[in-house]
């Protein structure tokens, strides 16, 4: 059976956009196993006492079911630059717990982490979705491998929009930022010359 995964920032003992982590889970139960038992993540997820004050992550291994809840304090990954990596066949349509497909990608002596490119199409980096400013506005490709729950957050909140990005429209930002459950629309800005292609 293949097993998911959600991880849920925790800041001072509150789970942060629990409806939109609840909601993916339960579309991937859907999809995957064709359960219409929606699950309430807030009937499995008891932060700790000593988890009350401070930002730390709570991950959710589930597959019919959740499986298990954990808490770590939250270390944001030294994530500066990127490397264009072209994967056409990668699919990565949920949060599955096996990322083999997508660490193997990765060679930290040449960057920190990859930008995926699928069908000529920017999607996601290995662990976040990505942000793009041309200093007016901040877009998010229109391609992403999975939608996660802060770039949902931020679409609805119209702070960034989607559109289509390539590789080789990449040269008219300036900036961008990476993006998921842990880290906000307050994540690093990073130029764009800090993409290796």
């Amino acid at each position: 059976m293949c097993r998911l995964f959600e991880t849920i920032r925790i800041t001072d003992g509150n789970p942060v956009n629990l409806d939109l982590h609840e909601k993916r889970l339960n579309r991937s139960r859907r999809k995957l196993f064709g359960l219409y038992d929606d699950l309430r993540l807030s009937g499995f997820i008891r932060v700790p006492e000593d988890c009350s004050k401070g930002v730390f992550r709570c991950r959710v291994i589930y597959g019919q079911e959740v499986v298990s809840t954990e808490f770590t304090p939250y270390v944001p990954a030294a994530v500066r630059t990127l490397r264009l990596v072209h994967a056409d066949t990668l699919a990565y349509d949920h949060k599955y717990l096996d990322r083999s497909g997508l660490t193997g990608l990765i060679n930290r002596d040449l960057a920190d982490d990859i930008l995926i490119v699928k069908e000529g199409k920017i999607t996601d980096t290995s662990y976040s979705n990505v942000v793009f400013s041309n200093g007016k506005q901040w877009v998010t490709p229109d391609t992403p491998l999975l939608g996660g729950t802060m770039r949902e957050k931020l679409l609805a909140d119209g702070i960034i929009k989607a559109e289509r990005i390539t590789a080789a429209t990449l040269s008219r930002f300036t900036h961008f930022r990476l993006i998921n459950a842990m880290l906000g629309f307050d994540a690093p800005l990073l130029p764009i010359t800090n993409i290796i292609r």
